[in-house]
């Protein structure tokens, strides 16, 4: 499944914090991993209190140590400088995965102002919407630098509908690969946690809406047990929950009681950043989430059902 590992350094310790989680991937896909550089144009001098990398020998002779330190027997490690100045890092990425056939970028996610504005943002929005390679994103504030990194459980949150079904196979795939534990969840929201367009409906019929939310809770338990069903026929070991309540802070509660190490998202595939974050639970999950997230491209005809 993920054979080529792309992760993008810019010099400093906090990006270096993906390091043991790619190595990790690699390890248990087979897959080679490059270490990644681009020559930003109007470089700032230092970032995040580090010497900004804008000399590409010096980038290289730094991709070079740590490609001897990441290497094993086991996993095969290139690097790539990109010396040609770029206003826009994101969009050097995305050519680059085409280029180099990358199926996993592995970031760093720092949930602090620019970083998280640069690579959460831009960065995530810009790899969903053009092409369909999955963006795993590592938090360094929640990362032990160098720490040996194991995935035992993993997360997957699902609503029902064929919109978030591509992450299922996927979630599936590194369950088998890493041997771990799958467990799905599906949030069934209260009245209290409605979203605002909702809410005014249940305003105004307040019985009503209480019984669709028991329907939907009932209707979540039958498709998670249809899901269920449908994984053990296909020997992948898993468990499920209906969790009620506003999503966000229900899924990461999911993510601390399950012990979570990656958390699997679908994620929409939009060009415009507004549309991308707009109503979605995904950047207060990975802004918040102890675990790795791995976030995955719906299709075009996926997004628009």
């Amino acid at each position: 499944m993920f054979k080529h590992i792309l992760v993008p350094l810019d010099g400093s310790k906090l990006a270096e914090a993906v390091l043991p989680t790619a190595r990790f991937f690699a390890e248990k896909f087979g897959a080679a991993i490059m270490l990644f550089h681009a020559i930003e144009q109007d470089a700032r001098g230092m970032i995040h209190g580090e010497r900004h990398l804008a000399d590409p020998r010096e980038a290289d002779a730094y991709l070079t140590t740590l490609a001897t330190q990441l290497a094993s027997p086991a996993v095969q490690v290139i690097k790539h400088v990109h010396t040609v100045k770029q206003a826009d890092v994101a969009r050097c990425i995305i050519e680059h995965c085409d280029e180099y056939a990358v199926d996993l970028v592995v970031l760093c996610a720092h949930g602090n102002g620019g970083w998280r504005d640069r690579l959460v943002g831009n960065i995530a929005q810009q790899v969903a919407a053009r092409g369909a390679v999955p963006v795993l994103f590592v938090n360094p504030e929640k990362t032990a630098s160098g720490r040996a990194y194991a995935c035992e459980k993993i997360l997957l949150p699902l609503d029902g509908t064929p919109q978030h079904e591509p992450a299922l196979p996927v979630a599936t795939q590194v369950a088998r690969a890493t041997g771990a534990a799958l467990r799905l969840v599906t949030v069934v929201p209260t009245t209290s946690t409605l979203s605002a367009e909702r809410a005014g409906a249940g305003m105004l019929l307040p019985n009503a809406m209480t019984e669709i939310l028991e329907l939907a809770q009932r209707g979540a338990v039958e498709y998670l047990q249809a899901t269920l069903k449908k994984l053990a026929s296909e020997q992948v070991a898993a468990t499920a929950e209906v969790a009620r309540g506003d999503i966000a802070p229900a899924i990461l509660d999911a993510i601390q009681r399950a012990s979570a190490d990656l958390v699997v998202l679908a994620t929409h595939g939009r060009t415009s950043l507004d549309a991308f974050w707009a109503g979605s639970v995904t950047p207060r999950v990975l802004g918040q989430s102890p675990a790795p997230v791995l976030l995955v491209r719906m299709t075009t005809e996926e997004a628009a059902r």
